[in-house]
């Protein structure tokens, strides 16, 4: 199954940030008692590979946020379809269950992002129904890295006399 993972990864020019393993995603997603993620798959059953049985060809992977407006959302992280099997309604198809698992878990939003570049995702999303909020409410995506997490308590601890938090 990571082989997929690593698939999207190369797909959005990013397989160099990849640093989660077969073993993590197992761990997170399956052996938690709560797990950290939730996935759906779509499987195929291609001739010659019929007596192994059904291929993995396309994922839905979302977890839990949290908004102090709207309280807990889904986050699709990862909607991914093999490039061999795009056109036949499999992204459609896993973007509808995570629709339906979106509001089973009694979410009222599924939020995710998309690369600017990838207009074909983002007509697909707004196809849907899908919101640009970069568009309608001016949301910008702002993400720490561990270096940029690292500074940041290093200069705070550089600071005599901050509040302390409670």
């Amino acid at each position: 199954m990571f082989h997929v993972f690593q698939e999207l990864a190369e797909f959005e020019k990013l397989a160099d940030q990849v640093m989660n393993t077969a073993e993590g995603l197992r761990r997170d997603g399956f052996e938690e008692p709560h797990p950290l993620f939730r996935c759906l798959v779509a499987e195929a059953e291609d001739e010659k590979k019929r007596e192994e049985g059904p291929r993995l060809v396309g994922y839905a992977l979302s977890h839990y946020i949290y908004s102090t407006w709207k309280g807990r959302s889904l986050y699709l992280e990862d909607l991914y379809v093999m490039p061999q099997y795009r056109g036949k309604g499999i992204g459609s198809k896993l973007l509808t269950a995570t629709a339906e698992l979106c509001l089973s878990l009694g979410c009222p939003r599924l939020q995710l992002s998309v690369l600017d570049w990838n207009q074909p995702a983002i007509s697909f999303y707004q196809s849907c129904g899908g919101r640009n909020m970069s568009d309608e409410e001016g949301w910008r995506m702002i993400r720490f890295l561990p270096d940029d997490l690292r500074r940041m308590i290093s200069k705070s601890a550089e600071r005599p006399g901050d509040p302390g938090l409670a």
